[in-house]
């Protein structure tokens, strides 16, 4: 690993960079990616890449009926599970090839022998776009983490954006004041929304910082503008996050890594059945179970982040 130390001109003199300025220039890196994610999560109808998660519920068991006596309890249909689908989060990772090195595409430091040697695309992966991926990475969700996304159950988090209003998850339920013995035969399955889970991205914040110093073609040393800087070093964040083969590629999933924003809990009546009875006449008579109980959890699912 070397993390090199960027020159920079001071009223005309090259000087080391301090710290706090290398670690303003890790700041931008982050912003330039915030700008144009390499590693793009968005919402779809059905088939998203990152796979399904489930919502599950009671539903009430189908009526039964008799020409002379209600049907008993045990020969009505018990509340049955019905389960739907979500798999609305896509990902998508940018393939392109980000400008080459030539020696002197990259910052200048100066070296133990006090000589002055442009960085090395390891160099610049080690001073710059790591330390980047792993603020990126984190389980915060603040401008440090700009690009990056998690889910709220809000529609409007400060600090974020909304990638759509149509939730990536939701936790529902029997409605159970909707079903009554005068309403026999009842629609089965008649659900209320507990919760709506939503993704977001968090928006990154433009920093400033104190441009570096690079070797031109002629090999004079030169000032970045803040415009080329931004261009190369965003090319080089967005490719690091998309197609990284040495550990700092940026990956979304279910199943493994660091936990992005609130949990999308599924939850269900536990109920046994709520044994209803209907009287229509002296020859129809009416029985249905509908749900009941309290609701239990069973399963908590998380938008998680990594590195691969």
């Amino acid at each position: 690993m070397a993390v090199r130390t960027p020159l920079y001109n001071n009223n005309g003199n090259l000087q080391d960079m301090t710290t706090a300025m290398v670690t303003n220039l890790v700041n931008q890196t982050i912003y330039q990616y915030s700008l144009l994610p390499g590693t793009a999560l968005s919402v779809v109808n059905s088939g998203g890449t990152l796979g399904n998660l489930f919502d599950t519920r009671l539903q009430a068991g189908v009526s039964s009926s008799g020409v002379s006596s209600y049907p008993s309890e045990s020969a009505t249909a018990e509340p049955g599970v019905v389960t739907f689908t979500y798999g609305k989060i896509n990902q998508v990772k940018a393939a392109f090839t980000p400008t080459a090195d030539t020696g002197r595409t990259w910052p200048v430091y100066r070296t133990a022998a006090n000589e002055i040697q442009s960085m090395t695309l390891q160099d610049v992966k080690d001073t710059f776009l790591h330390p980047a991926i792993d603020s990126l990475v984190s389980g915060s969700t603040t401008t440090a983490q700009g690009g990056t996304y998690f889910i709220s159950t809000s529609l409007s988090v400060a600090g974020a954006t909304i990638m759509s209003s149509t939730p990536v998850f939701s936790d529902t339920r029997a409605n159970v004041s909707a079903y009554t013995a005068g309403g026999i035969p009842e629609s089965l399955d008649q659900p209320s929304t507990i919760t709506n889970y939503y993704l977001h991205v968090c928006n990154g914040a433009n920093s400033t910082y104190t441009p570096p110093m690079f070797l031109t073609a002629s090999h004079d040393i030169q000032e970045y503008s803040s415009a080329s800087w931004g261009s190369l070093i965003q090319e080089w964040i967005r490719y690091t996050a998309a197609q990284s083969t040495d550990g700092y590629q940026i990956n979304y999933s279910y199943t493994s890594g660091t936990n992005r924003g609130s949990g999308m809990g599924d939850t269900r009546l536990n109920g046994s059945g709520n044994y209803q009875q209907r009287f229509i006449n002296a020859n129809d008579y009416r029985a249905q179970e509908f749900p009941n109980g309290t609701a239990i959890g069973i399963n908590t699912y998380y938008l998680k982040i990594s590195k691969i």
